[in-house]
């Protein structure tokens, strides 16, 4: 039961192993309330998190928030009570007497039975006792800063057949402004949530009709193009070739790679012809079919094959959200087929390309992990090894800050995570290079070498975005909508005065889009004052407004998003300075 968190508490400081006990203990008491307050409930499970605590309840009445400060005003007389926080190791037998009335309790105790891992009680003083390896604080006593901050259904397992209980978050801090701070940072995040900002701009859509699966409109594609043109463009620099493979792909085909043992759970299947087949969730297999048809000698590599390929997972109902977790997406996957002695400078190529891009977009702080063998595998010990070492030295030798993350690298070899920070301080992980010996080996890769012998080569897997639809909505909430006018849907608005202006209107707006610059005319029937609100709530870059005076100067009158009167700019003079902000790609 343990052995998973003692791992993660070894890679944190001690600082945040202290936040991690005050937040598990703040979850204790919020159960404990919970229970004072609904006697017949059953206590299913809930950890603390980076974020706060939650815990999953499995009781008939429906809680919504406006319960919380009835609640916390429970948890608030827990605390007071300063009720020490006692740990206990109890057998198997004596446990199950203990939770004999709660099934997912039960079924916890079975599982730390086949695990041979002792169970571990923790007593709050007289009022409360759960199953829990820890760690806590002394007492209840040193909460002192809790919110309880939204409630969701969620289902036992993450598993949608099973019965769906009542998870609610809160969080814990030290102090009372550690967590102002927090919670103001949640309203700015709710303001800028990508669903919500998805929908005002005109982006993207979900429908009843597909669930998990993003609809683009114009503006959002205009955005997702605009951002894999300049993707496409360093790949091109950096010699990838762009491929394509099929979304259908043979049983055996997967059962081949791996996935079939590994990842089977989340894929998709269909029949042809008495044959299945299943969606691809993942692109490598079909790069590597490319690459074996046909003989490569040593000249051929590294091969370096970029493909923006569709993939499809299942995931559960309860987990989608918004671009960020859906059930197909657009993966910008690389597959370099390299020799052994190439592996290190592409690798070292690779992250600089992965830290070049996260530049544009002024990503500057990266972190980054090394993720090493997991439980479920395939390869032998010695592969492993050298492959976590060659990740290790490149690293190094790059003199880039890493942290280890043991036992979460791909299942046929180690990889390295990069997670940029957004605006908001928040770590989104994006890109991932992973070294791989086996599945070149599962499927007799070749090349010839400059002996005339056989070798086989070593792929590397990568991606710089990861998915296409989750990067461009950390994009909408990094910037808020207000994308630098490189990125931006609409760059620029015109808004005419009144009719008689309309006709300049179109003509500024044919000399932008001469120039590639994309722009709207708002031919609405309506006061400016509304034209420039819209335009404004819409976050369009720049308004050109055109009236009499503009008319006969041949002028603009611009203003910005953010409300600056920019004043009269003659049109081809501003033109070119609007160009050069666009190809140097600023950020406003």
């Amino acid at each position: 039961m343990s052995q998973i968190l003692d791992e993660k508490l070894q890679k944190m400081t001690k600082g945040e192993q202290e936040l991690w006990a005050l937040r598990h203990t703040a979850e204790h008491v919020l159960h404990a309330a919970m229970q004072n307050l609904y006697p017949n409930l059953k206590k299913a499970m809930g950890p603390a998190t980076p974020e706060g605590f939650y815990f999953d309840f499995d009781l008939d009445a429906k809680i919504s928030e406006e319960e919380f400060p009835k609640i916390e005003k429970e948890m608030q007389r827990i605390i007071d009570l300063d009720l020490p926080m006692v740990q206990k190791d109890v057998s198997v037998d004596e446990a199950r007497k203990v939770f004999k009335g709660n099934p997912y309790k039960l079924e916890w105790i079975d599982e730390i039975e086949k695990r041979k891992e002792k169970v571990s009680i923790y007593k709050m003083g007289d009022i409360d006792l759960d199953l829990c390896s820890g760690p806590h604080v002394e007492s209840t006593g040193k909460i002192k800063a809790f919110k309880l901050l939204s409630v969701a259904g969620a289902y036992w397992h993450g598993d949608e057949k099973n019965k769906m209980l009542t998870r609610i978050y809160g969080t814990v801090f030290p102090t009372q402004k550690e967590l102002d701070e927090y919670l103001n940072k949640i309203e700015e995040a709710k303001k800028r949530d990508h669903r919500k900002l998805g929908k005002e701009l005109d982006l993207f859509s979900f429908h009843d009709e597909g669930p998990g699966f993003p609809f683009w409109h114009p503006k959002g594609m205009t955005l997702r193009d605009t951002l894999m043109e300049v993707h496409s463009k360093l790949h091109k620099d950096a010699g990838y070739q762009l491929v394509s493979t099929p979304i259908l792909l043979s049983e055996e085909l997967w059962h081949q790679s791996g996935h079939w043992d590994n990842y089977k759970d989340k894929m998709y299947f269909t029949k042809i012809d008495d044959r299945t087949f299943a969606i691809k969730p993942m692109n490598c297999p079909g790069g590597i079919l490319i690459y074996k048809d046909r003989p490569r000698s040593y000249r051929d590599l590294p091969l370096r094959y970029a493909e923006n390929g569709e993939v499809h997972r299942h995931e559960p109902s309860g987990t989608l959200h918004g671009l960020f977790r859906v059930r197909a997406f657009r993966q910008d996957d690389a597959h370099i087929f390299a020799q052994e002695s190439q592996v290190e400078e592409e690798i070292k190529n690779t992250v600089k390309l992965i830290l070049k891009f996260y530049n544009i977009f002024h990503f500057d702080d990266v972190e980054i992990e090394l993720s090493t063998r997991p439980a479920k595998s395939i390869g032998s010990d010695e592969t492993w090894k050298k492959s976590e070492a060659t990740l290790q030295k490149v690293l190094e030798e790059l003199k880039l800050k890493f942290r280890i993350n043991k036992g979460d690298g791909a299942f046929y070899g180690p990889k390295i995570d990069f997670h940029i920070k957004d605006s908001l301080g928040r770590l989104w992980q994006c890109g991932t290079i992973q070294l791989d010996f086996s599945m070149p080996e599962r499927f007799s890769l070749e090349y010839i070498d400059n002996e005339g012998q056989k070798k086989q080569p070593v792929m590397i897997h990568r991606t710089v975005i990861g998915s296409i639809q989750r990067f461009v909505g950390i994009l909408i909430e990094h910037y808020a909508g207000a994308f630098p006018t490189w990125l931006a849907p609409v760059q620029v608005k015109v808004l005419p005065i009144t009719e008689r202006h309309l006709e300049y209107a179109n003509k500024v707006a044919e000399e932008l889009k001469r120039e590639d610059i994309r722009v709207e005319v708002d031919d609405r029937n309506e006061r400016l004052q509304a034209k420039i609100r819209d335009a404004q709530m819409e976050k369009v870059a720049y308004m050109f407004i055109v009236g009499d005076k503009e008319m006969e100067a041949k002028t603009v009158a611009v203003r910005k998003r953010n409300g600056e009167d920019l004043g009269s700019k003659n049109l081809e003079d501003f033109i070119k300075a609007l160009k050069k902000e666009i190809e140097e790609k600023n950020i406003n």
